[in-house]
């Protein structure tokens, strides 16, 4: 079971408490963007096996939105932060790569 830590209020919390919002750090395009730029936020998502930073929201507790980087093959939770956050701190990136050497990094 995926179980993470939710930053604002400390709980450790299992999926069951927890709410999927899908790809962190994404470029919201609206009004003035091109058709093929906003398709592309509304549908086009990565999906990798390996690394990834996704949103979560903690929904049967603070009901904070926050970020999580986890290995989707593994589910292996790297570390959570806020969502505030408009990229992942740099002592996470510095933790998955020491733990996977061959990641190419974010983004």
């Amino acid at each position: 079971m995926l179980t993470l830590q939710c930053p604002y209020c400390g709980v450790m919390a299992d999926e069951t408490e927890l709410a999927p919002g899908h790809e962190a750090h994404l470029t919201r395009f609206s009004v003035g963007s091109t058709d093929e730029e906003f398709e592309g936020y509304l549908f086009a998502r990565k999906n990798p096996k390996g690394v990834h930073f996704e949103r979560w929201r903690h929904a049967y507790g603070c009901g904070k939105w926050f970020l999580a980087a986890r290995d989707t093959n593994t589910l292996e939770v790297f570390g959570t932060y806020p969502a505030q956050c408009t990229e992942p701190p740099a002592e996470l990136v510095a933790k998955i790569k020491q733990k996977r050497p061959d990641w190419e990094g974010y983004k």
